[in-house]
């Protein structure tokens, strides 16, 4: 059996462009998705802080250092520029991965600059 666990999470990025008009996903800054261990077209959770909107899309590289978070297609109904988000990434663990596993999270200025990148340990906790 596997059980889907967070894998990682990008905590409070800011909305750089909201693209109506794309085919869909989200656009995000190589260096965050190295950052939280992401891969391009990997399926993602979106959750818009300041309206509490959720939803799934997936992951197109955005400039390396560019900073970028943009949410595309129908996606850009769920935020604006500005608006803070968690990007949330999620993998299927076995029991006995699950009791070693820690997932990564990435702190953010309002620049999209990494400040931190933790693991979580206990509730609440980070490492």
């Amino acid at each position: 059996m596997e059980i889907s666990m967070l894998k990682s999470k990008i905590h409070r990025a800011v909305i750089t462009q909201a693209e109506l008009n794309y085919v869909g996903s989200v656009t995000i800054d190589e260096d965050l998705m190295d950052a939280a261990g992401l891969f391009e077209y990997e399926h993602v959770h979106i959750v818009n802080v300041n309206s509490g909107s959720r939803i799934e899309t997936y992951v197109i590289a955005g400039e390396r250092g560019s900073g970028v978070i943009c949410l595309n297609g129908a996606a850009a109904r769920s935020g604006q520029k500005g608006d803070p988000v968690i990007i949330m990434s999620y993998a299927a663990m076995t029991p006995e991965e699950i009791k070693t596993h820690r997932p990564k999270v990435v702190f953010v200025d309002d620049k999209n600059t990494i400040v931190r990148v933790a693991d979580y340990e206990k509730h609440g906790a980070l490492m």
